[in-house]
């Protein structure tokens, strides 16, 4: 089965805060379980695909950039978007299906917009999709704590469905590149 991992908006500015941007809770632990899950895909031979929000930092710079504690291999695909949607207005769909990827594994920032947009994007263009539950993160909002907002998206989007296709919320320390949706069709 032909795979990816998409490692969303682990940018900079979002990870470790800026003018605009409060930072995600949990940074370090976020930062080493997105490496973990990196080195999984690069032991598995599998496709790495980074998405940058060009909202973030002006689109520009170092805040812009791929945080400098992630590990960004060679070989690793580059895509910029201007949407809370990796998909909309972008070429990852087409450089998916060029690739035949029928499973996505989903990492990064910020769960509420960008991550959660993916994973049901994913679905509906007809991924299956394995969420890393312990590396996708978010700042703190006024309503709710960074640690409630990812546990809540956890939850949600377990076993989240669009007829033929998933997703399911698994942890960095899994065999995230042997899916298991297959059980629960």
């Amino acid at each position: 089965m032909n795979q990816a991992l998409l490692v969303i908006d682990a940018q900079q500015a979002l990870i470790d805060g800026d003018a605009g941007e409060p930072g995600v809770g949990n940074k370090e632990i976020l930062l080493q379980k997105i490496n973990a899950v990196i080195e999984k895909a690069v032991q598995e031979n599998v496709n790495i695909v980074f998405v940058r929000d060009t909202s973030v930092a002006g689109g520009e710079g170092p805040g812009f950039e791929v945080h400098p504690a992630i590990r960004r291999p060679e070989g690793a695909a580059f895509f910029k978007k201007s949407a809370t949607s990796a998909f909309y207005h972008t070429s990852l769909l087409d450089y998916l299906k060029e690739r035949a990827i029928e499973h996505l594994v989903i990492a990064g920032c910020q769960t509420e917009y960008c991550i959660d947009t993916a994973v049901r994007m994913a679905t509906v263009n007809g991924f299956d999709v394995t969420l890393v539950g312990d590396a996708h993160g978010t700042a703190d909002t006024p309503v709710l704590s960074a640690e409630q907002i990812v546990k809540h998206h956890n939850q949600t989007l377990n076993g989240y469905d669009n007829d033929d296709h998933f997703s399911l919320v698994r942890n960095s320390d899994e065999a995230l590149f042997q899916p298991i949706h297959e059980r629960y069709r």
